[in-house]
């Protein structure tokens, strides 16, 4: 005998599942008198009866319930070779944009997450100032992304919200605040209300010497240390944290790593609920 067909086995399998062949046809997407004539020359090919017919019913056979676990078993087994196949051949890595100092919390948590559930994809954090543009231009696949950036042409995957809080110098009559208002800080010179694109350790030591307040988020900066203080402010929106990605159908790795995103993000969530 031939070797049966894939479609062969998911024609049965239907028919097998409805018990009903207009029911089966319907699923398939195709008329009933072809499929029953499939199913009766799958029957000569096997060389007996799986399938018994009646004017008011259609039943499996032993042989048919028998033909049809192993005809599940035969479509798994050929959906894990497609995916094993896929899987090996996406090794190249995954290349996932990042604004420097943006919640390294966050994303060490998405990459062992990742880890534990990617078949040996690396990951390598491209730090930039510009992650949506390196994404629709394809130097990246991802990014990690503020809710206030230009989104034109991602598709995203919210991560969280982000309160702002104020860099200040430890010695400033304003660092002892519980909060300052977004047009109290105005008011100061060294006040820049847009951070600079430069290396986080630059801008902390400008906020030390006293001339630099930039606002930033809760999530950039967790510990910056005794020079620097963090002051939660009033009067400006809070941001969310996205995740980000081009691609309509990401390949397997990516899709893998969005999966993680989205599992710690839930798994944050939780955790300040129950807070």
């Amino acid at each position: 005998m031939d070797r049966l067909e894939t479609r062969e086995l998911v024609y049965f399998v239907t028919v097998a599942e409805e018990l009903h062949f207009g029911r089966a046809a319907e699923r398939l997407g195709m008329a009933q008198p072809p499929l029953s004539r499939a199913i009766s020359r799958l029957e000569r090919r096997v060389g007996t009866t799986l399938l018994q017919r009646t004017s008011r019913r259609v039943a499996l056979t032993s042989a048919g319930t028998a033909f049809l676990k192993a005809s599940r078993d035969a479509l798994d087994a050929m959906d894990s070779a497609v995916d094993a196949a896929r899987q090996a051949a996406d090794t190249h890595p995954l290349v996932l944009a990042v604004r420097p100092g943006q919640d390294p919390t966050l994303l060490a948590a998405i990459l062992r997450t990742f880890d534990d559930h990617a078949a040996g994809v690396p990951v390598e954090p491209l730090f930039t100032h510009d992650q949506a543009r390196l994404v629709r231009d394809g130097a990246a696949e991802a990014a990690l992304l503020c809710s206030s950036d230009d989104l034109d042409g991602l598709h995203t995957t919210d991560l969280g919200p982000q309160s702002p809080v104020a860099l200040l110098p430890a010695t400033h009559r304003l660092a002892a605040c519980p909060a300052v208002s977004i047009d109290t800080l105005r008011d100061l010179d060294n006040f820049d209300d847009r951070c600079p694109q430069r290396p986080l350790e630059e801008i902390l030591d400008l906020v030390a010497l006293g001339r630099l307040v930039v606002i930033v988020t809760d999530a950039v900066v967790t510990g910056p240390g005794a020079a620097v203080v963090t002051v939660p402010v009033t009067g400006t929106p809070a941001s969310r944290l996205l995740f980000g990605w081009a691609a309509p159908t990401p390949r397997p790795a990516l899709a893998g790593l969005i999966g993680a995103s989205r599992r710690v993000a839930v798994s944050r969530r939780r955790r300040r609920a129950a807070a």
